[in-house]
């Protein structure tokens, strides 16, 4: 089978090929050699980004579940499946992002033996791993159904309610407790970003861009894979995001009245630059594109509002692991760009590994069928063309 050279293709094989080369020099010449993380700025891009921004764009698994099987929302259970995989993919690459930043990640199975029951950081480690293991067991179905093992179906089917609860409880749990970690910080991050608050903040925003994902991938998927872009699917995710922003909105703004912030975030600074880029992306635009029935109804516009919005969140992400952080430590990080490379290789796993689930296992309804019925397709598909083209490529 000849595989056609498409652009992205070659985008992905260099992204790869950097990020393997980054990921030698950090397991074996040091985070000092890879990274400009210091001992007085000891988290940077990948906290920032690939843990606590990969942790919030993977909430669209919790979010889809318990709109389905707790509120019964019938009209989004196609979007079920392909909101799990994200979620577990997400999940695993959090995993794989952490492993980097880890100063000695083989040890990473410690607290399992040497469990600290008094550290959110405890809390947290249990809870991914634990929410880790309930999304592998969540996506199972998909294998089994393409396999046609009817067995195994049925006892997935036997557990689903508890795993379910048990996600929905689990993310809870574990989105909040991100935001806890920074509790302990009132002296180092900025007013900006710092407030007793943070908890209910991460576990708000969490549901806001599990839904602007969820919108997301339907949209690109559909693009990619050339499938049918359910509209009252995306209409109704579209009114769910509308009232997640106004809320997450609302409770910031209560808490910079009530903590007297409100004057100092009109006054010119280095923060208030990058919160306004914040306070735009996450609410001004999407807030105001999403009140006008025109936008809600159209799949292009709602796409462009779920972007702007997910871009707004991974700001704020940003903002508190890092910026809210430099003028304490008194200079400026800026990561290398073998920490960019990595980041980018986890990102395009991601991508390529959901195009790949996609592509084999029943993720969207109309694609249910056995995988070996698939592989039957383009085996025949490829002796009768030598080059084969996909959608999307």
């Amino acid at each position: 089978m000849k595989i056609k050279l498409t652009f992205w293709r070659v985008v992905f094989i260099v992204i790869m090929a950097l990020g393997l080369y980054s990921s030698f020099i950090r397991y074996f010449r040091g985070l000092g050699a890879v990274s400009n993380m210091t001992d007085q700025f000891p988290w940077g891009l990948w906290i920032g980004f690939d843990c606590l921004c990969g942790v919030m764009l993977a909430a669209g698994g919790f979010c889809m579940v318990g709109a389905v099987y707790l509120f019964n929302v019938e009209r989004l259970h196609s979007v079920v499946r392909p909101a799990v995989l994200t979620a577990f993919l997400g999940y695993i690459l959090f995993i794989v992002g952490l492993l980097f930043d880890l100063g000695r990640p083989w040890y990473i199975w410690h607290q399992l033996i040497y469990m600290n029951f008094h550290s959110v950081m405890f809390e947290v480690g249990m809870c991914v791993m634990t929410y880790t293991t309930v999304l592998f067991f969540e996506f199972l179905p998909n294998v089994f159904e393409a396999l046609n093992w009817q067995t195994p179906i049925k006892w997935i089917k036997k557990i689903y309610p508890v795993l379910i609860v048990a996600g929905i409880l689990l993310s809870t749990l574990h989105q909040s407790s991100l935001g806890s970690l920074y509790l302990i910080m009132p002296s180092k991050l900025h007013p900006f970003w710092y407030t007793p608050a943070l908890p209910f903040f991460f576990f708000a925003s969490a549901i806001a861009v599990g839904l602007a994902m969820t919108i997301f991938e339907s949209t690109q998927s559909a693009k990619a894979f050339g499938r049918h872009l359910e509209l009252p699917v995306l209409v109704t995710l579209g009114g769910a995001l509308l009232v997640a922003l106004w809320v997450n909105a609302l409770l910031r703004f209560e808490d910079y009245f009530r903590r007297d912030l409100l004057g100092q975030i009109f006054k010119p600074s280095y923060e208030a630059y990058f919160l306004w880029l914040e306070l735009a992306l996450t609410f001004v635009i999407p807030i105001t594109m999403l009140s006008f029935k025109k936008v809600r109804l159209s799949p292009q516009w709602l796409y462009l509002a779920s972007i702007c919005s997910v871009l707004g969140f991974i700001t704020n992400r940003l903002n508190i692991a890092l910026i809210g952080f430099e003028t304490y430590v008194g200079h400026h990080y800026m990561p290398k760009w073998t920490e960019f490379s990595i980041t980018l290789m986890i990102v395009a796993m991601g991508f390529a590994l959901f195009g790949l689930a996609v592509k084999y296992l029943p993720i969207f309804p109309e694609e249910r069928h056995p995988l070996q019925q698939r592989l039957r397709t383009e085996t025949a598909s490829v002796v009768a063309t030598p080059v084969l083209g996909h959608a999307g490529d």
